[in-house]
């Protein structure tokens, strides 16, 4: 059975004008999001769609816009990506997974890894997070885009942290992508033995420091203060209360990706973490949750 083709709508835009621009190109793809290419500049609109996109009705469209916000066109690239071979969709528990360069699949699957895909291998369990969620795939596609340009030191104990890690899918995202220890911490002991077991079957097991704790309150977590990069899929309540630790725990300039939150929800995580200093880069809706990626 042939797949439907995916293709990839791209223009780059000046940040005032990033919402509007992902609007217009939204109505005609399946996902968009948007992503700081350099501070106080230019942002990346980024769609993707099932099926070629309608070219000459999308050009129209984005001249239009450009031409009422008294800009420059934008450059619009539409590209048709290349094919994913899941190899087969009826694998038990869950098919595989594709969020950015991250292929996430149970321990069942029999199938090729894409070439130069970051494999992760999660077994739906009892802790949260095999990628099919829209706050987990989020997260994904967020840790991947800040790999193209943010650097983390080797070597070292501090790493990054995962807060409220669940099954560990973040904590083993960043080890395998940058090749540094986390800090995975989650205040249900069953995530943290799942964290720990999924590590294992990873390859990751001296990588991934887990451990169950209240928070930012847990002693492992201040022992390796501050990261340059933390992960928290929690709650929009949770990420709100917790921000000013979240900020004592960032190095400055360091990067932190915040989700579990629904679409609705994301004004109130974000000025929560703007009031302690915290600049939005980017925000990833995927259904009815969005990702958001702060700077300190």
């Amino acid at each position: 059975m042939s797949q439907t083709p995916l293709w990839r709508i791209a223009l780059v835009v000046p940040e005032a004008h990033a919402p509007a621009f992902a609007e217009a190109v939204g109505d005609h793809a399946d996902a968009v999001s948007t992503f700081e290419l350099e501070e106080g500049g230019n942002w990346l609109v980024e769609a993707t769609l099932y099926g070629a996109p309608d070219e000459a009705r999308l050009q129209s469209r984005v001249a239009v816009l450009a031409k009422a916000l008294g800009i420059e066109e934008p450059r619009l690239a539409i590209e048709n990506l290349p094919p994913i071979d899941w190899v087969s969709h009826s694998y038990q528990g869950f098919p595989p997974i594709r969020a950015g360069r991250f292929f996430v699949h149970g321990s069942h699957h029999e199938g090729i890894v894409p070439a130069g895909s970051i494999p992760l291998l999660v077994d739906a369990a009892t802790a949260f997070g095999t990628g099919e969620h829209g706050s987990t795939n989020g997260c994904l596609q967020a840790l991947d885009r800040l790999s193209r340009h943010l650097k983390l030191p080797r070597g070292g104990k501090r790493g990054a942290l995962d807060m409220g890690c669940g099954s560990g899918i973040l904590a083993l995202a960043v080890a395998k992508r940058w090749r540094v220890p986390v800090t995975a911490v989650d205040i249900d002991p069953e995530a943290v033995r799942v964290t720990v077991i999924n590590a294992a079957l990873n390859g990751q097991k001296r990588m991934i420091r887990a451990q169950g704790g209240d928070g930012y309150h847990t002693p492992i977590v201040g022992r390796h203060k501050p990261y340059t990069l933390i992960t928290a899929n929690i709650l929009a309540r949770p990420l709100s209360r917790m921000a000013p630790q979240l900020r004592r725990h960032l190095k400055k300039g360091g990067y932190a990706v915040l989700a579990g939150l629904l679409n609705r929800q994301e004004r109130h995580v974000i000025q929560a973490h703007r009031n302690q200093g915290l600049r939005l880069v980017a925000r990833i809706p995927v259904g009815e949750w969005t990702t958001l990626v702060v700077k300190r």
